[in-house]
């Protein structure tokens, strides 16, 4: 017997945007549909543009947030599209991979 047996494979989608670059990303999983996210303000690390600072120096709009969503994988794949956009014209970074849950309830 595996461990997955009783869960429910999901997407999970991880994006770092700017603060500024939240609300837009709320809106866009309001749209397809994705009913709730984990955030994280003031991240850091390092990526391709350098090392970024997760401390608060002035105000939160300085800083970066990771948001972390679990949906049926159609509402990431709605998603994905809108993330793609986004980020196109602003820094961040997003990741999709497969999840397994044991509450899918909490996620439809």
């Amino acid at each position: 017997m595996s461990y997955r047996d009783d869960l429910t494979r999901m997407a999970r989608l991880e994006v770092v945007v700017e603060a500024d670059d939240v609300p837009a990303l709320r809106d866009l999983m309001a749209s397809a549909g994705v009913v709730g996210f984990t955030m994280v303000s003031g991240v850091s690390g390092l990526g391709h543009g350098g090392f970024r600072s997760g401390s608060l120096l002035f105000n939160e709009q300085d800083s970066q947030s990771l948001v972390l969503a679990v949906a049926p994988e159609e509402r990431i794949e709605t998603l994905v599209v809108g993330v793609r956009e986004l980020l196109r014209e602003r820094p961040g970074v997003m990741f999709v991979s497969d999840v397994y849950v044991s509450r899918p309830d909490h996620f439809r």
